[in-house]
């Protein structure tokens, strides 16, 4: 087994990759027609699926035997995760699979995986299918006076009965697409060549798959068919999810997306080798890559981007030749060979950053640190070794908060939203920065032997008044640690209820278990615990619920722990034995009071009330209109509610008219739905809108500083509150010292 660890969200990333390394030449761009590759087990995936059957019977926190009933879970979640909105399989497909439906445990322990494979191959074979009669669509004409719906919820739909079904379902899937881009303004050719381009990639997109990606979606339908957070990963997958625990690969140092079929650069890390050369810029197409300094480049145009960026990482200080098509040549513009050496990198984008939010006052100006970690990191590895210096979550809050401290922060808000965990070690030992050596989380295994966490350390960082800021997408390790604080009375918890995973993950190397010295079977990570907090309630299933809640657009049954039909039950056991360093039940009452009142005033929140409002009426509706004259008028309707919105922001901030904030408030006004998807948009375009995005205002994080600021003036006006909040955490604060 390697390292135990509370997960973190793991997705295929089709658009954006990072990379260590880049390659090749322009060719002529005439497309050859698809041919779809007919996929088989390799002898490496069927030993690795009876390897994990193995330990998925035997050592599972929830140990479920491979059996008909298993089968039937793994056949229908195989079934969802290729066609979850039933558009590519016809009923007879359905009904042609059935037999195989108890099956899948025959497959797995009998080393015999032609049935999910043959499924898949039908699969893509209904793909290539169905987005070619897209294609051909395209030809006609569309007659949008009349009064016809598209049905696009249809999870729950019955499969189509026949070819004639699905071709109609599928020209109205045409004929919404052309309708978003011809309310866009876009002219009847320049729709023709969007929509032709945009189905010929999403088919190209097929036709890179290769054996592992089929495998390891198979072996994630049964894996998330014993429990939701256990997870099979490939051997490419396995590098990419140590990758993100450890924030630090050898490479160039330049994030990647695929455009046109070429790799092309998006973003140079900060002293990165491919930004310290001075020789490549972001748009510049990486063509062909070589190992070596004089090494003649492989083309690898049209390549999949993770075997791009494979060619590109490599050992540190070893050189690598890229073949690169700049940002600003046409596709025969004159190609520009470079020469980088590798290095150490790391993904400061998903380290812990700080910054101050001022909130004024009647006395004067408050000022709230800031820290948002997105994710639980830890170099695992560099940690086993000795490394003085290895990468932790916890080693940079703490350098954070003793920076905030030499700022004179008045109050500290450690911001977990959308981190979805990480180390179970760095949840421990980031909250005993703020609460010293008391237990911090209760772990009960399959034998339901309970184990208490707690870091031995334990020295304080920060003793002031302290929040922490949940959302839906807070999840695993962040839960521990807002839970601990919860239950501590250390600090407040602002937000949305968390995710509610209350369950703690290993991952095992399939390669050390069969003493393979090449990466070849991948990894499982597999659930072996739960865990509880220190009150002896779980997160599990039901979260941490907030002390100020947020309105929210969250929905139970489709967002969070709750939506899994075979999630892990909420249960108790008995409590730790821990101090509370405070009592936060009276001044909770009176900041929420405080709390609601501004928000009741507040634009942005009243215009994030009836967001979430349209959102739950538009929920229930499983059609859309494919009539232009309702498409249009519910577009202008849209479109002018958005419109006032901005003049109102552009009237807040146009107090000087040329300032850079009122002329970008003003160059939002006029905006609208373009049509597109995000690749389809230039590369320019879709990183200013992301820029945008991020300098947006940020109205939770805004009314979460003006919370803690109120706290404080509690603290300092009342002392039978000051006296309730902070007393023990003081004594212990001095203790320690």
């Amino acid at each position: 087994m390697k390292k135990t660890l509370l997960s973190i969200a793991l997705g295929l990333v089709i658009s954006t990759h990072f990379a260590t390394a880049q390659p090749g030449p322009a060719v002529s761009t005439a497309k050859a027609p698809i041919q779809l590759t007919e996929f088989k087990p390799l002898p490496q995936q069927i030993q690795a699926a009876n390897m994990t059957a193995e330990f998925l019977t035997r050592f599972h926190y929830k140990a479920t035997p491979l059996d008909d009933a298993m089968s039937e879970k793994i056949f229908d979640r195989y079934l969802k995760s290729l066609d979850a909105d039933r558009v590519f399989f016809l009923q007879s497909d359905i009904d042609q699979f059935n037999a195989a439906r108890t099956k899948l445990d025959d497959a797995i322990l009998g080393q015999d995986l032609t049935i999910p494979f043959a499924m898949f191959n039908l699969y893509q074979k209904r793909f290539k299918e169905r987005l070619t009669f897209a294609s051909d669509v395209l030809k006609s004409d569309f007659d949008f006076s009349e009064k016809e719906s598209y049905f696009y919820q249809r999870e729950k739909a019955p499969w189509p009965k026949d070819d004639a079904a699905m071709r109609d379902l599928w020209r109205q899937r045409v004929k919404n697409d052309w309708l978003r881009l011809k309310l866009a303004g876009k002219e009847t050719e320049a729709i023709r060549t969007t929509l032709a381009k945009r189905y010929e990639t999403t088919l190209t997109r097929m036709n890179k798959l290769k054996s592992e990606d089929v495998f390891q979606l198979f072996m994630n339908a049964y894996a998330m068919s014993v429990e939701p957070h256990t997870n099979y990963l490939g051997p490419k997958a396995a590098e990419d999810f140590d990758i993100a625990m450890r924030l630090s690969m050898s490479g160039i140092g330049a994030t990647l997306q695929d455009r046109d079929e070429m790799a092309t650069i998006r973003e140079l890390v900060p002293g990165s080798p491919a930004a310290l050369s001075g020789k490549l810029k972001v748009g510049d197409r990486i063509v062909g890559v070589g190992q070596g300094a004089n090494a003649t480049p492989v083309d690898v145009m049209g390549w999949r981007l993770d075997d791009v960026v494979a060619l590109i990482r490599g050992p540190k200080d070893t050189p690598v030749t890229l073949d690169v098509l700049p940002a600003d040549a046409g596709p025969d513009g004159k190609h520009v060979t470079i020469v980088l050496v590798r290095n150490k990198i790391t993904l400061e984008q998903q380290a812990a950053k700080k910054s101050i939010q001022e909130v004024k006052t009647a006395d004067g100006t408050r000022r709230i640190g800031v820290i948002a970690l997105p994710t639980f990191y830890q170099d695992f590895d560099a940690r086993r070794r000795g490394d003085k210096d290895f990468k932790s979550a916890t080693r940079d809050v703490a350098r954070l908060l003793g920076e905030l401290k030499k700022e004179k922060v008045d109050s500290v808000l450690i911001d977990l939203r959308d981190n979805g965990g990480g180390s179970l070690n760095e949840a421990v030992e980031l909250t005993s920065l703020f609460i010293g050596k008391g237990p911090v989380v209760q772990q009960k295994n399959a034998q339901g032997r309970v184990h208490i966490e707690r870091d031995g350390a334990g020295v304080i960082a920060w003793d002031g008044p302290m929040g922490v800021m949940i959302n839906r997408g807070s999840a695993s390790a962040s839960e521990i640690f807002a839970a601990a604080i919860q239950d501590y009375g250390r600090g407040l918890i602002i937000g949305e209820n968390s995710f509610g995973k209350g369950t703690v993950q290993t991952v095992i190397s399939l390669d050390q278990m069969a003493r393979s010295e090449k990466p070849q079977y991948g990894d499982l990570k597999m659930t072996v615990a739960q865990f509880f907090r220190v009150n002896g309630g779980t997160t599990q299933l039901r979260g941490v619920s907030p002390d100020i809640a947020y309105p929210t657009f969250t929905d139970a049954d489709s967002y969070g722990e709750s939506s899994y039909d075979n999630a892990l039950p909420w249960v108790q056991i008995k409590p730790a034995d821990y101090q509370t360093v405070g009592n936060l039940k009276d001044v909770q009452a009176m900041l929420q009071v405080r709390h609601e009142m501004r928000i009741a005033k507040d634009k942005e929140f009243q215009f994030i009330k009836e967001d979430i409002a349209e959102y739950k009426q538009q929920k229930e509706k499983k059609e859309i209109s494919l009539n232009e004259a309702e498409r249009r008028a519910e577009r202008d309707a849209r479109e002018k509610k958005i419109k006032e919105r901005e003049e109102f922001r552009a009237s807040l901030e146009c107090k000087d008219k040329n300032s850079d904030k009122c002329l970008k408030a003003k160059s939002k006004l006029n905006k609208q739905d373009d049509g597109l998807q995000g690749s389809e948009r230039s590369l320019a375009a879709e990183l200013a809108e992301e820029k945008a995005n991020k300098e947006a205002k940020d109205v939770y994080l805004i009314e979460a500083a003006n919370i803690l600021s109120d706290e404080i003036e509690l603290i300092k006006t009342n002392q039978k509150i000051a006296a309730q909040v902070m007393p023990k955490l003081a004594a212990k604060a001095k203790e320690m010292q």
